[in-house]
């Protein structure tokens, strides 16, 4: 920096009265005094209009304040606070004075030394104040070249390398479900093994393999012999082992008591959510086995193959984990999707049902698509979202009951509502028609209650069919009408039920407006935002708290692909595992990065998570996600099931 070579160098003892008043004590004792010198020249004020005179004009204009007189903090909505510079009071419009960095005003001389950093006075976009545009004023506004560029910036789409080929991390997700052919060698099953993203184990504490998602339990049987002396130790030294990072893969381990889950997960999932699943998974098989039945076989037999046991519930835990590995916004938030209804339509669905009950009926759902429809239930009992879960994963993603056909009745548990028991579960498809076959689902283990032979028996199933070329199996327009009963004799009176269910529901044409309704796709941003083109986010995922219960925006044609996806998944799961960290306490999070940038925001009533484009602001998803909100309270009647039928 420059300096003022005529000035002499400056000693303490010529600024201090105490250097005085030592020089007068030795003029006084010395015979032969010497002069003092001659006083200082006064230093020459920094003018705020002539800059350019001191020093011979600076290049250069500093970029942090001096004093922490100029130095201020600012609050945002979200919480969080950052400090800034800001102009002195009273300051000029000199360069000196822009906020940047502020000589005192209580300087009398050059204050411009090396202590300050560069910046080029070169004319650029960027204001003098443009970090107090983050709260607007005049400071926001840019020239019409930067507004064009930042209008045509906005148009990019999250995770638009997707489109070009380029996934990323995920790029072999699409093969992720592929089953491992047996006619290879070893290793090279081994190898395709060890390729997949996701992986779910079950082993018992005897190290007895149970269930692998890939891979026969031949082929990975020395991993799970690992895997079981890896946690049977850390049990010996009472120091249960919860997880561990090896490359990039995150192994987390859930032990339920004599069973061992394991995740092995390379998406970037957290432990919580991870745990989450496995606890599903550990749900599905109670729903077989129920809790008191699961020990006694242990205790008797620690070493028991609990293969036998759970033969042919296979085709469910992988359809289970299959949905986890995919992405689930149900399993992710613990809530469920409703398919939107007007209010009094809904209303009129729920009194028909009530009509038409039975004494013997614990809960009655009407669910299409695996969307809720109607509920109606005791006024004291309510079904948890896992216990729906499992059941709607029983019926629309296995595909199990639907293949059956007609009506099934089938004994379940529901861990939930109730781990030690059964209740029995009626299930019937309503097709166009209404005229049903009727099919008995035989319990597979010798643990699961049976319908006692003197008890009328429903008949019995019909020889298996090939679908229909017009009703797939797996329909995503499938209704389907499960009644719930502590009474394992309840066939017969929920059979009747559903005959006149099916007659009432089509004579009110309420039955046609629940088909129209679910070919009716999600609602996309551009409905739900008009007049903004394009809209400032792409995606959005809401959830009523008290209700349970949440609404997402359409995936199409953004995230229609599964890499999409699974990517859009991972960022919701990112800002879910940010806002519900232990010891967090964070409302509002907003993360900007390479492909997208997305917005959390929590509060007693409501989950908010959005997904936009890299260089949208965070004042226009603040301003989305606000008219999203407003959208969702002003439709709450239809896209939410609020009380339901109570009896």
């Amino acid at each position: 920096m420059a300096q003022d070579t005529a000035e002499p160098p400056v000693t303490s003892n010529h600024e201090t009265g105490s250097g005085q008043e030592t020089q007068d004590s030795n003029a006084a004792s010395s015979p032969s005094p010497s002069p003092p010198p001659p006083p200082l020249p006064p230093r020459r004020k920094v003018s705020g209009e002539a800059p350019h005179q001191v020093g011979g004009q600076l290049q250069s204009k500093p970029t942090t304040a001096v004093s922490s007189i100029d130095i201020s903090t600012l609050s945002f909505p979200d919480g969080s606070r950052g400090t800034f510079p800001t102009p002195s009071v009273g300051s000029g419009p000199s360069p000196l004075n822009s906020g940047y960095g502020t000589p005192s005003r209580d300087s009398s001389g050059d204050n411009l030394t090396d202590s300050m950093s560069v910046m080029s006075f070169a004319p650029t976009t960027r204001a003098p104040g443009d970090l107090a545009s983050l709260v607007a004023g005049e400071f926001n506004r840019k020239s019409r070249a930067w507004n064009l560029l930042r209008s045509q910036s906005e148009t990019v789409q999250p995770f638009e390398a997707i489109e070009f080929g380029d996934a990323g991390e995920l790029a072999g997700f699409e093969r992720e479900f592929d089953n491992i052919p047996e006619n290879k060698t070893d290793d090279v099953r081994l190898s395709m093994w060890q390729s997949k993203m996701k992986h779910y184990l079950i082993l018992s504490s005897a190290g007895k393999p149970i269930y692998s998602r890939h891979g026969d339990l031949s082929l990975i049987n020395s991993s799970m012999g690992v895997i079981q002396t890896i946690i049977s130790f850390y049990e010996g030294a009472k120091d249960p082992l919860m997880g561990f990072t090896a490359g990039k893969a995150r192994f987390v381990v859930l032990t339920a008591g004599p069973l061992y889950f394991v995740a092995i997960s390379k998406l970037g999932e957290s432990d919580a959510q991870l745990r989450g699943q496995l606890e599903a998974l550990y749900m599905q098989i109670l729903s077989t086995l129920t809790l008191p039945t699961l020990k006694n076989i242990f205790v008797h037999r620690p070493s028991t193959d609990l293969r036998k046991p759970l033969e042919g519930t296979e085709t469910l835990l992988s359809s289970l984990a299959d949905s986890f590995t995919k992405g689930s916004p149900s399993a992710l938030l613990g809530a469920l999707e409703c398919l939107k209804l007007r209010k009094s339509q809904r209303h009129a669905i729920n009194n028909i049902f009530l009509k038409n009950r039975t004494d013997k009926l614990l809960y009655g759902l009407i669910v299409a698509g695996g969307k809720l429809v109607s509920v109606i239930r005791p006024r004291k009992h309510s079904l948890h979202p896992s216990d729906l879960q499992l059941i709607f994963n029983m019926l629309f993603e296995s595909g199990s009951i639907k293949s059956g056909g007609g009506e099934s009745w089938i004994p379940i548990c529901l861990p939930a509502f109730n781990n030690s028991g059964y209740l029995y579960m009626y299930v019937s498809f309503f097709d166009n028609d209404d005229t049903t076959t009727t099919t008995t689902s035989k319990p597979t283990t010798t643990d699961t209650p049976t319908i006692p032979e003197e008890s009328p028996l429903p008949p019995p199933p019909p020889p298996p069919q090939s679908p229909s070329p017009k009703q797939p199996p797996e329909s995503p327009q499938e209704i389907a009408l499960i009644l719930i009963s502590p009474d394992r004799e309840s066939f017969f009176p929920f059979s009747s039920l559903r005959t006149s269910l099916y007659s009432s529901l089509t004579k009110s044409t309420h039955l046609p407006l629940i088909r129209q309704s679910l070919a009716t796709p999600r609602p996309s941003i551009s409905s739900i935002l008009p007049g903004s083109n394009p809209p400032p986010i792409s995606h959005f995922i809401y959830k009523s708290r008290p209700n349970v219960q949440f609404v997402m925006s359409s995936l199409q044609p953004l995230f229609a692909s599964s890499i999409a996806r699974r990517r859009l998944m991972s960022q919701y799961q990112t800002l879910h595992a940010a806002v519900h960290a232990k010891h967090s306490h964070l409302k509002v999070i907003y993360s900007a990065g390479e492909d997208c940038a997305s917005l959390g925001w929590v509060t007693p009533l409501f989950e908010f998570y959005c997904v936009a484009g890299p260089n949208v602001s965070r004042q226009a998803m603040t301003e989305a996600a606000n008219r999203v909100v407003k959208w969702v309270g002003k439709e709450e009647g239809r896209v939410f099931i609020i009380g339901g039928g109570v009896f």
